[in-house]
C-alpha cells in the first residue's frame, strides 16, 4: 500500500531561486538603505534585508559589536562604521560623502527599526536634505509585535500611540502620561528594567487601579512572556519572578472601558435604557439595532443582541 498523501501539497521553491528573485530587484547606488533588524530572534531577518546588508559598501551601525554578531550569523562580511547617538551628526557627514561617491550605505540599529526610539533619524534627515534617496526595508518591530500579541487594536479601538521610552524622572513621567490620559486607543511605550517598577507606579497613579495593562518582555526570544492584567496587579506580577526584572519591556496601556455593562451603570437607568432599545427596535431589525447599540455604547455586539432579544420577548 502506498503512503497516504497529505491533504495539501506545498510547492518547494529552492533558496537559490528566492535569492535570484531578490537580486533581480532594483538596488540603485547612492542610496541610503534603512534596514530593520531582528529584535531578538536572528532568524527574523528578511531575505531582502540580508541582501541589502550584503551588497552595501558599508553598514552604519548603532553598536558595531552587536551588529557583527548578526552579520556573522548570516555570513555577511560588509565593513562597519559607527553611527550612534553620540556621533550621529559626524556619521551623517561621512555617509553623505559616501553616497556622493556612488556607494550604497545601509544603516541599522541594535534591534528593530533605525530612527524609531533608536539612532538613525538625523542621518535620514540629512541624507534627504542633501538630495539622496532613502529606501526603508521594513522588518521586525517591538511595537507591532507587542500589539499583535495582546490584540487591543480592534475595529472598535484601532488607534494606538507610541510614546517611545518614558522620561526617567517620575514628575516628568507623570506629566507626560497625564497628557495622554484621555486617548481612546492603546498607549505603547518602552521601559528599561531598572525603572520598570517606578514607571508602573506612575501609570497606576495616572490611569487608576482598574485600567488594564499588558507587559511584554523578551519578545521573539526563547523566554518570551506577555501578561495582561489590571494596573493594580502589575508590580506584584513583576516581583513574583526575579527574571521579570531583566530585559527591556514593551508596556501597553489598554483603551479605556468607556461604558460599563448596560444594566450596571448608574448613568443609564433601566427605564431609560428600555425606552432606548424600544425606539431602536421600532425602526430597524434586531440585528441592525445590535450593531447600532454596540457602536454607540462600546459594548460587544453579541451582548447587545441578547439584550435586545430579551427586550422584544423573542
Amino acid at each position: 500500500m502506498s503512503d497516504s498523501m497529505p491533504c495539501s501539497e506545498q510547492t518547494e521553491v529552492p533558496l537559490e531561486a528566492m535569492v535570484q528573485r531578490v537580486q533581480s530587484q532594483h538596488w540603485p547606488a547612492s542610496v541610503l538603505y534603512v534596514v530593520a533588524t531582528p529584535i531578538g530572534n536572528l532568524a527574523d531577518l528578511s531575505l531582502r534585508a540580508w541582501y541589502a546588508l550584503r551588497q552595501a559598501d558599508v553598514i552604519a551601525a548603532e553598536d558595531t559589536r552587536s551588529t557583527r554578531v548578526l552579520l556573522d550569523a548570516w555570513g555577511i562580511g560588509t565593513p562597519l562604521m559607527a553611527a550612534h547617538r553620540h556621533n550621529e551628526r559626524q556619521a551623517q557627514t561621512e555617509i553623505i560623502e559616501r553616497l556622493a561617491a556612488g556607494q550604497r550605505v545601509a544603516i541599522v540599529s541594535d534591534a528593530g527599526a533605525p530612527g524609531v526610539s533608536d539612532p538613525g533619524g538625523y542621518v535620514v534627515q540629512g541624507v534627504r536634505a542633501a538630495g539622496f534617496q532613502v529606501m526603508a526595508l521594513p522588518g521586525p518591530s517591538a511595537v507591532i509585535t507587542a500589539l499583535m500579541s495582546v490584540g487591543t487594536t480592534t475595529d472598535a479601538h484601532p488607534a494606538f500611540c507610541f510614546l517611545g521610552f518614558l522620561p526617567p524622572k517620575s514628575a516628568a513621567r507623570q506629566r507626560m502620561l497625564r497628557s495622554y490620559r484621555d486617548f481612546g486607543g492603546t498607549l505603547v511605550m518602552f521601559e528599561a528594567p531598572h525603572r520598570l517598577k517606578s514607571s508602573l507606579s506612575d501609570l497606576l497613579a495616572v490611569f487608576g487601579p482598574e485600567r488594564a495593562i499588558s507587559l511584554a518582555r523578551e519578545l521573539t526570544k526563547r523566554f518570551e512572556e506577555t501578561a495582561s492584567l489590571p494596573l493594580k496587579e502589575a508590580i506584584d506580577w513583576v516581583a513574583a519572578d526575579a527574571h521579570r526584572e531583566q530585559g527591556e519591556y514593551v508596556l501597553l496601556v489598554h483603551p479605556p472601558s468607556q461604558v460599563q455593562p448596560v444594566l450596571d451603570d448608574d448613568e443609564w437607568p433601566v427605564a431609560a435604557m428600555d425606552a432606548w432599545m424600544d425606539a431602536l427596535l421600532a425602526q430597524v431589525s434586531t440585528r441592525d439595532a445590535a450593531k447600532i447599540m454596540a457602536h454607540a455604547l462600546n459594548l460587544p455586539k453579541d451582548r447587545c443582541y441578547k439584550a435586545l432579544l430579551a427586550r422584544s420577548g423573542q
